[in-house]
């Protein structure tokens, strides 16, 4: 069974403390995505559940069981690293046979999951190449071989992507996702690629000094994000945040949110006025950089043939409904902006 249970889990370095109270269900068959800035835990979360350090306090469950002191070749688990970590003496088949030789499987079993992973990720032509004969691209695909052949309750990845080109990293992405549906296995996903959560995950857990911040579906955080640090942290590109009360109080709200699509140049009636700053043209999208004075510097996601240049004064139109309100701590404020509430 690969259902996870992480119960009030917390890991200090000293007099530092990395984890703080995390608690997290997971259902079997899930693909859960951990998220954050860097040093925010998500990789020291990974390793506790893989047993590779140690708790302070809590516990982590694997299908039901107590695992806190179960070593991690008996978790059922099957962890694939950012760095591929491949043995470079052994070909394609020996890396992926190594760990179930030295768990005395036997021989014809092991046969069987070689081919049956090297089928999935198309590595047949590859089982007797050694790494350095290998793409980055095929390297990663044999890392995760390595770890079906196991057959492991739970598949943890840490920033697997991390070392490829742009274009091997979407082919890989979309790989992934594909194993995913094919094997129905549970799989938790480390990346501080916030498009990799978006695409991937069935849920995100958005984690930020070592605490869980808002767990929930990619759309679901998108949309309604549960502070302006979950808000500013998905979304490409970032939401914009005003504080200017003079922009703000007509919302009443502390701080306001508009992500870049929700933002509209116009010439009939515009919010506000401002000046052009700076424009990325990218084929389907502009990005429009805009300063205006109560607002400061806004990203406005516009159409790819949107043709504004430096300098040019535009002005700003609101998708009233999308306007997202944060109170004086960064939290979501509920309920439309004639609430009251501040």
């Amino acid at each position: 069974m690969g259902s996870l249970r992480l119960d009030n889990v917390s890991k200090n370095f000293g007099e530092v403390e990395v984890l703080k109270n995390i608690d997290l269900d997971v259902e079997e068959g899930e693909f859960i995505v951990f998220v954050g800035p860097s040093g925010c835990g998500k990789s020291t979360l990974l390793r506790i559940i893989a047993g590779l350090e140690d708790l302070t306090g809590g516990h982590v469950r694997i299908g039901g069981e107590v695992v806190d002191f179960v070593p991690p070749a008996k978790r059922g688990i099957a962890m694939v690293f950012q760095t591929y970590a491949l043995y470079p003496h052994l070909s394609v088949h020996g890396n992926m046979a190594l760990g179930l030789k030295q768990a005395g499987t036997a021989h014809p079993e092991i046969e069987r999951r070689i081919v049956r992973a090297a089928g999935i990720l198309h590595l047949e032509d590859l089982l007797d190449r050694r790494p350095s004969q290998l793409s980055g691209g095929q390297r990663q695909r044999v890392a995760i071989g390595r770890a079906i052949v196991r057959e492991p309750k739970l598949f943890l990845f840490d920033e697997p992507l991390s070392n490829l080109d742009a274009a091997l990293r979407v082919n890989t992405r979309l790989e992934i996702a594909n194993l995913h549906r094919m094997l129905g296995a549970t799989m938790i996903y480390v990346t501080h690629d916030q498009v990799e959560a978006m695409t991937l995950a069935d849920r995100i857990v958005v984690l930020n000094q070592g605490r869980v911040e808002q767990t929930g579906r990619p759309i679901d955080l998108y949309r309604q994000p549960a502070n302006r640090f979950v808000a500013g942290f998905i979304g490409s590109p970032k939401m914009n945040f005003i504080e200017n009360p003079a922009a703000t109080a007509r919302y009443k709200a502390h701080s306001i949110g508009i992500r870049p699509e929700h933002l509209t140049i116009t010439f009939a009636d515009p919010l506000w006025t401002g000046t052009v700053s700076h424009t990325e043209q990218l084929g389907s999208d502009t990005f429009v950089y805009i300063q205006t004075a109560e607002t400061g510097l806004l990203t406005v996601r516009a159409p790819g043939e949107e043709f504004v240049t430096v300098g040019d004064e535009v002005g700003l139109s609101v998708d009233e409904r999308m306007v997202h309100r944060f109170d004086h701590t960064g939290a979501a404020l509920v309920g439309r902006k004639d609430d009251g509430a501040a």
